[in-house]
C-alpha cells in the first residue's frame, strides 16, 4: 500500500494542480484529513515535540517511526515524514530512510541544519551544514531507500541564513545529489517565481493552509504545500480557551449537546466501526 501512495504523491506532482499535506499526529487526525479529501499528510517534527514537549531536536527515530506506524496502520492517507538532519551524518541518515520507508511513509524530508539539531532552531537560530555534507546525506538517502516511488525531500534553510542565491545553488546541489523534491521557505511572491523558473523539479514549502489559495499556488507552478502547525494551534487555542473559561466561570462555554454530537462522530472517524462488527461475529452474538 505505501508504494503504491508514494507512486501517488510523484503522480500527483506532476498535474497542474496542487498539492496539500496537512498536519497529522496521529491516526485520528490522519483519518479525519481523509474523511474530508486530503490524500497525503504531514508528520511534523516540531508538532510532536511540542506535543511531548521536549522539542524537535530531542526526538529519536523510535518515536518517529512508532507514530509514523500507527498513522499507516489505520489510515489511507499518504504520509510524508519530517526527518528533521536525519538524526546525524550520512550514516544516520541511510538507517533513517531504512526504518522511516518501512513504517510506511511516502516520503521523508531532509533539512540542511547541523546535526545533532539544537533546539534554539524554534526561535530561528539556525546553522547550515557545508552544501557539500548536506548533498552526500541527499546522495546517500536515495541510494538507501528500497523503492524509487519512496520520495526524498531536501529541504534548505539558507534563505533567512544566507541569501536566496544561496539557497537556489543548494537546491540545485541536492536536486543533483538525487532529491526528487525541493524545499524552501521563499520570502515572497517575487522569490517563489525566480525559484520555479530556477529548478526544474517539484518545489514545496511549508506554510499555513491559508497562506495562499489553491489556485494561487497552482499560477505560481509550486507543487506541495505542507501545513506543520495550523491543526495542532486551532486545537491547543480550543481547548485552553475551554479549560480556562472552567476555571473562571465553572462552565467551558461550550454547547454541550454539540459537544457530544461530535463526540459521538469519533468511532466512526476512528474506525471502529470493522471492530465492531468482529466482536458481533464473535463475543457479542445475540444469546440464542
Amino acid at each position: 500500500m505505501a508504494d503504491r501512495l508514494a507512486e501517488n504523491l510523484l503522480k500527483n506532482l506532476q498535474e497542474p494542480a496542487t498539492v496539500f499535506a496537512p498536519l497529522c499526529l496521529d491516526p485520528l487526525m490522519a483519518r479525519l484529513a481523509e474523511q474530508v479529501g486530503f490524500q497525503f499528510g504531514y508528520l511534523s517534527g516540531g508538532a510532536l515535540g511540542y506535543s511531548y514537549a521536549v522539542s524537535e531536536a530531542l526526538l529519536t527515530l523510535t518515536e518517529i517511526c512508532e507514530i509514523t506506524r500507527k498513522i499507516t496502520q489505520r489510515s489511507g492517507i499518504g504520509l510524508i515524514v519530517d526527518g528533521g538532519v536525519g538524526f546525524g551524518d550520512a550514516v544516520h541518515v541511510t538507517r533513517a530512510v531504512w526504518e522511516i520507508e518501512a513504517a510506511g511513509a511516502v516520503a521523508i524530508e531532509l533539512e540542511d541544519q547541523v546535526a545533532p539539531k539544537r533546539v534554539s532552531h524554534h526561535r530561528g537560530i539556525e546553522h547550515l551544514v557545508p552544501v557539500e555534507v548536506m548533498a552526500a546525506k541527499i546522495e546517500h538517502a536515495a541510494t538507501a531507500r528500497r523503492s524509487a516511488d519512496f520520495l526524498i525531500i531536501a529541504r534548505t534553510g539558507a534563505v533567512k541564513n544566507e541569501s536566496f542565491t544561496c539557497a537556489i545553488n543548494r537546491l540545485k546541489a541536492y536536486r543533483d545529489a538525487g532529491a526528487d523534491i525541493l524545499m524552501m521557505m521563499p520570502g515572497d511572491d517575487q522569490q517563489i517565481r525566480e525559484t520555479r523558473a530556477a529548478l526544474d523539479v517539484p518545489l514545496a514549502t511549508i506554510t499555513a493552509l491559508d497562506a495562499k489559495s489553491p489556485a494561487e499556488w497552482s499560477e505560481l507552478g509550486w507543487d506541495l504545500i505542507i501545513d506543520p502547525f495550523t491543526a495542532q494551534v486551532l486545537a491547543f487555542e480550543a481547548v485552553r480557551r475551554a479549560y480556562q473559561q472552567f476555571q473562571d466561570t465553572g462552565r467551558t462555554g461550550t454547547d454541550r449537546e454539540a459537544l457530544f454530537a461530535i463526540y459521538r462522530e469519533l468511532p466512526g472517524v476512528a474506525g471502529l466501526d470493522e471492530l465492531y462488527a468482529i466482536e458481533d461475529a464473535t463475543t457479542e452474538k445475540p444469546v440464542p
